[in-house]
């Protein structure tokens, strides 16, 4: 992989304040840290043994470097065409089809804002019920408002928020596999069940089942391509963060599969709603249940504010585009942050805080990122015959390939619901173009 000379695109002409450059390497790769390292490890560990058996090292392995594959083809268009958007930038320039890049732009929303919620839900529930009894939704809602506060209130300050939730749900991991560790030391645990399948199933096919469930683990990385307008010299430092983070996550995520499998059954991981907790209290360190519980919180709710940072940014972008209506792209006066997508995309969320359970809406999440990522992995190479005038990150031609192949592979692991759900919302984007175009006909 190697940098190229590519060539700028400003906005030329464009009448709409311009979002504020406030965002530097460091806190780009805690940026993306914090979103990778979001509430997907703190609940999915136990899931994924359930399918691999203590041996979950394997499928985070797997899916670490099946995110790699499509992180690399972001690398190289978000440096080449740094601009709010993201995919449906990406869409536009390689297809010069606007309903492709608006469909695109719309799965990339949409799968933002479904995350947003399911984080939301999972916020309000048990972990939150430890500490107050409120129904989850009103919980899910009040969270979604706070989130949305802060979002507006600028980016600086958001990402100022999420590199301390960034230190606190990373320190949280890293308490599990220390108490481990000494758990280990002591005599307890068993190492054998970090190398052992479970009995019952076909050890190819568990381990790509349970890399689906680790692969939402990783997605996260690709809210990053919708803030590159806010971070300082994007072409240097973003492919370093990028990776980085990418690197950092999937160290910890092996560390603490392996050491969830040693403390605990698999058995016994499967059937826990709070797979960390559990593994906390096997160790008998005294590590109090309420910490844990609160460092999760601080885990779930970094990972929302960071989905609706992305999903804001999203919907700005393509107002800007014009996929969507031009009052997306309206920003607050004196906060440089666009304070119409947020308003709507935080209202959105809100409402599909009562239309599914977390299952249900993460499972949807990940297939919508999957048609986005295969739509952007087979631009970077449509692309490639475009050149541009600033220096810019270039991938190996092979890896764009092998991260479209591995989108396939994944799609093909999806059940009828989900695939019906998302179809659902595909639909809903298709009519949402359909009527932005008549409005604007009827307008000219």
């Amino acid at each position: 992989m190697t940098q190229q000379n590519a060539s700028t695109d400003p906005r030329e002409g464009a009448t709409q304040p311009a979002l504020r450059r406030n965002i530097s390497g460091k806190m780009l790769y805690l940026f993306i840290l914090g979103d990778v390292l979001g509430a997907g490890i703190y609940a999915l560990v136990g899931q994924i043994s359930g399918e691999v058996g203590g041996v979950t090292w394997v499928p985070m392995l797997v899916a670490l470097g099946l995110a790699l594959l499509t992180a690399a083809s972001y690398a190289e268009l978000v440096t080449k065409y740094p601009r709010a958007g993201g995919s449906a930038v990406f869409a536009e320039r390689a297809y010069k089809k606007p309903l492709i890049a608006f469909l695109v732009g719309f799965c990339m929303l949409a799968a933002g804002v479904v995350s947003a919620a399911g984080l939301a839900l999972a916020f309000a529930g048990d972990y939150l019920g430890t500490f107050i009894d409120i129904p989850p939704v009103l919980g899910a809602v009040l969270f979604l408002a706070a989130a949305g506060l802060l979002n507006a209130r600028g980016i600086k300050e958001s990402v100022r928020a999420n590199l301390v939730m960034t230190v606190i749900e990373t320190t949280g991991l890293v308490l599990v596999v220390v108490a481990v560790a000494v758990m280990f030391s002591g005599g307890g645990g068993d190492l054998s069940r970090a190398v052992t399948f479970e009995s019952t199933a076909n050890p190819v096919i568990a381990v790509f089942g349970a890399a689906l469930l680790a692969y939402y683990s990783f997605v996260g990385f690709e809210t990053s391509a919708n803030v590159i307008e806010e971070v300082k010299n994007p072409s240097r430092v973003y492919p370093k963060a990028l990776f980085g983070a990418l690197a950092t996550a999937g160290i910890l995520y092996l560390l603490v599969g392996t050491a969830a499998s040693v403390a605990v059954p698999a058995a016994d991981l499967k059937e826990s709603t709070g797979p960390l907790l559990t593994v906390i209290q096997a160790t008998g360190v005294g590590i109090p249940a309420w910490l844990f519980s609160l460092i999760a919180l601080v885990a779930v709710a970094n990972g929302a504010l960071l989905t609706m940072i992305m999903s804001s940014r999203l919907a700005y972008g393509m107002g800007v585009q014009g996929l969507l209506p031009s009052v997306f792209a309206k920003v607050l006066p004196g906060r440089g942050t666009p304070w119409v997508a947020i308003v709507i995309t935080t209202a959105l969320a809100m409402v599909l805080t009562a239309t599914g359970s977390i299952a249900t809406l993460a499972e949807t999440v990940v297939l919508l990122l999957l048609l986005v990522f295969l739509s952007t992995n087979i631009a970077v190479l449509v692309l490639r015959r475009e050149k541009v005038e600033h220096e810019h990150f270039r991938a190996w031609s092979v890896l764009p390939i092998l991260g479209a192949l591995s989108c396939l592979v994944l799609l093909t692991q999806q059940s009828g619901e989900v695939w019906l759900r998302s179809g659902i919302i595909v639909a809903v984007g298709c009519l949402l173009y359909a009527a932005t175009k008549l409005g604007r006909r009827a307008r000219s």
